[in-house]
């Protein structure tokens, strides 16, 4: 136990100081080719910390145990939404660019739907509904990046400043990878050991999917999300959030389906029912559509907003734990 006490302390040192890094590399190339802070938060840094997700799911996918591979991905996108981008907006709340969001967030609800419908109608999540997924990432770099070359993601570049002029666009891209994989392996220390200590004390495995290791594999988010509201750059950390949401149902999901078939867990009923499909499927949807409503509607993201979604997370975190 104290072992794992300890690598899971290394593990978060390791997360703090790759995001760190990863904030500065990406910051620094939407500088230097005038691209939307927003934009580099929804491709560039999304990827990066959502590795962790790809990698857990992935590993538990090859060895059979679709309930961490269902609950890491699900998870996640609540954990991202309400917690994280909660965070965000408490603390950090004002306008937003609607242009840059439109994409990544139009994204998410299409492949969102697509999802639920397969849960809600078969429960099966086949090899070729998972290549589909893994399509749909494809496209979805495609039209980032030819949004980017026409214009189309509106004229919000991030402003210029002086000390990122100091780093040349090698170093910049340094940041990225080492930053990414800081984050990576700090994320697996922090999962495989946090698990650990969570079974210890008698945490059930359909929970520790949903919360333990879902806010562990996010905890890149966190940190990303953090430091860039110490560095001001609030619309990089809810970019990062909405494209982590995407991947982590075309990639991460995609991915596990791709390598393994699986059904939705049925661990958990309520009512009779699957409780996936009554209470995790429909807050994923829930929170994603709260966060993201106002902000294509006004222009601007509200501190009630947050407030509300920390205590969906709240609610939903007991939930988990109690019942």
């Amino acid at each position: 136990m104290l072992q794992a006490c300890l690598l899971f302390l290394l593990g978060f040192a390791l997360l703090i100081k790759g995001g760190d890094w990863f904030v500065d590399g990406a910051t620094g190339i939407a500088h230097r080719f005038h691209l939307p802070e927003l934009l580099i938060g929804a491709t560039v840094v999304s990827i990066g910390t959502t590795l962790p997700e790809v990698m857990v799911s992935a590993q538990a996918a090859l060895q059979h145990n679709s309930g961490i591979s269902y609950g890491n991905a699900i998870g996640s996108i609540i954990c991202n939404t309400s917690l994280i981008a909660a965070l965000t907006v408490t603390f950090a709340p004002g306008p937003v660019n609607k242009k840059s969001l439109r994409l990544p967030a139009a994204a998410f609800f299409i492949a969102a739907f697509i999802y639920s419908f397969v849960a809600y109608t078969s429960g099966q999540f086949t090899r070729l509904f998972g290549i589909c997924l893994l399509a749909m990432f494809a496209a979805y770099m495609f039209l980032s990046v030819r949004a980017m070359k026409n214009g189309e993601m509106g004229d919000d570049p991030a402003e210029e400043e002086e000390e990122k002029k100091e780093m040349s666009l090698g170093q910049e891209l340094l940041l990225l990878v080492i930053g990414a994989a800081a984050i990576a392996v700090g994320a697996n220390l922090l999962v495989e050991n946090g698990t650990i200590i969570a079974s210890a004390l008698g945490v059930p495995d359909s929970v520790i999917g949903l919360t333990m290791v879902a806010l562990g594999t996010s905890l890149p988010e966190l940190v990303t999300a953090v430091t860039s509201l110490m560095k001001g750059h609030g619309a990089l950390s809810l970019g990062n959030v909405i494209g982590a949401n995407l991947f982590n149902i075309v990639l991460v999901s995609g991915m596990a389906m791709t390598l393994t078939p699986f059904s939705i867990p049925s661990e958990k009923m309520i009512f009779g029912m699957n409780s996936s499909l009554i209470i995790d499927i429909p807050v994923m949807l829930g929170v994603m559509a709260l966060l993201c409503i106002p902000a294509l509607k006004k222009g601007r993201l509200y501190r009630i907003q947050g407030i509300i979604l920390l205590c969906i997370y709240a609610v939903f975190t007991i939930y988990q734990f109690l019942i």
